[in-house]
């Protein structure tokens, strides 16, 4: 029972980047080989622009060339050491063309050749990064944009989706077409130019979220909005969105779809709201008592950190604020995560608090955050090592409404008074 012997690998056979035998070499335009599944995290997952090696430039739509006679010298001296552990290596299956592509986008077209083409685009975006590069390359956003712009195949969404014989749920075109959008995984430019369509491409989105019947396209839907309005940020734009955008929204987030869902609404809300008024319209959607009802239920650090964070952002505007008192639970739950959850989200309530405090504070929200503890907790953050713009919002906080909480047991005496102006 002999072991195998160890045989090393022919440097020019490995990958410059894993340092492993190649499967499917491939050769930038500086002349350097790489594995194709390196090369294209590297360019892709990484969103790194420059060859490992050399450092060159590479240009958005780089070519990746196979390798062949690279790839078959590999083949042969896998085939000459199979005594020693190496397996030969199948021949990779080669990227479909940029023509075979445009070709299915062209024929998107002919109604009864719709489903076909998606559903073949599908499967080419999912199989390799490359085929997303080609896609994009060749104007697949237009055509696929284009296609869910006409509102007769988004009425054609729900109006068409029934369920076969087995009672499952027949997926689509509008369906094929948002999850090839979103699974192109686009560059910076391309879903920047997806708000310069002609016609408004969110409120399309907006109408898809509405009439969908199947959680993954309304799952991909605003995760593609999640990206856009990420790279939307970037620009500094920001547009003011329809009250129908943002009750999508909250209706994603009470039908509780899936945590991916959950996330990637949050993150749109909060990018949308950095513009003030965006936050007025979210909060006219009921946005706030969304929010609220899943910190009450959440045990995900990172989805009670951002519900915070949104809050904060809604709460800068008085419709906001209202919402927040209005809830039974809402200065409860907000004061409840000081400490309990990360310094982030700590920050965050002791924001919401001050806002509240300090533009929404009457009489009756006043002795509100004393019966309910807030101002017990606010106390704690002035004894407790944490931020020094928590304590100093907590100070102003506790100093606004000293005459009305001093007589309080739970206010330790000279606390206030002995804390730095």
């Amino acid at each position: 029972m002999g072991d195998h012997k160890i045989v090393e690998i022919p440097t020019y056979f490995a990958c410059p980047i894993s340092l492993q035998l190649m499967k499917d070499p491939v050769t930038l335009p500086t002349g350097i080989t790489y594995d194709r599944d390196n090369i294209e995290k590297w360019l892709y997952t990484k969103k790194n622009n420059t060859c490992p090696v050399t450092k060159q430039a590479l240009s958005d739509h780089v070519e990746l060339t196979p390798n062949h006679t690279l790839r078959r010298l590999i083949q042969s001296w896998c085939t000459l050491n199979p005594t020693s552990g190496v397996e030969r290596l199948p021949t990779p299956r080669l990227p479909i063309s940029k023509s075979d592509i445009l070709k299915l986008l062209k024929d998107l077209k002919h109604p009864n050749l719709q489903i076909k083409c998606l559903r073949r685009l599908k499967a080419i975006v999912l199989e390799n990064e490359t085929n997303k590069r080609s896609m994009e390359a060749v104007g697949a956003v237009d055509y696929l944009t284009n296609y869910v712009l006409n509102d007769h195949n988004i009425h054609m969404t729900s109006s068409s989706h029934v369920e076969d014989q087995l009672g499952f749920e027949l997926v689509t075109p509008i369906d094929e077409a948002i999850t090839i959008l979103y699974h192109m995984q686009l560059s910076q430019t391309g879903l920047q130019g997806l708000f310069a369509k002609t016609g408004d491409f969110v409120e399309t989105l907006t109408r898809v979220m509405q009439r969908a019947a199947s959680y993954e396209t309304r799952t991909y839907t605003v995760m593609l909005l999640k990206l856009m309005f990420e790279a939307a940020n970037t620009m500094q734009v920001t547009p003011l969105l329809k009250h129908e955008f943002f009750k999508e929204l909250v209706t994603i987030l009470t039908d509780e779809i899936s945590q991916k869902a959950t996330k990637a609404t949050l993150k749109l809300l909060i990018n949308v709201c950095l513009s003030g008024r965006n936050r007025i319209r979210a909060a006219e959607a009921a946005a706030v008592p969304a929010l609220i009802d899943i910190l009450l239920d959440s045990t995900d650090k990172r989805v009670s950190e951002m519900v915070l964070l949104a809050l904060d952002l809604l709460c800068q505007c008085a419709e906001g604020r209202s919402e927040l008192l209005k809830h039974g639970a809402g200065l409860a739950v907000v004061s409840k995560k000081i400490f309990r959850v990360s310094p982030v989200a700590s920050e965050r309530a002791v924001r919401i608090v001050h806002s509240v405090a300090k533009f929404s504070g009457n009489g009756g929200v006043v002795a509100e955050m004393l019966q309910i503890g807030v101002v017990g907790k606010l106390c704690l953050v002035l004894q407790v090592d944490c931020g020094s713009k928590m304590k100093e919002k907590a100070m102003e906080v506790l100093k606004m409404h000293a005459r009305v909480w001093n007589n309080s047991s739970c206010i330790p005496h000279t606390l206030i008074a002995s804390y730095p102006s």
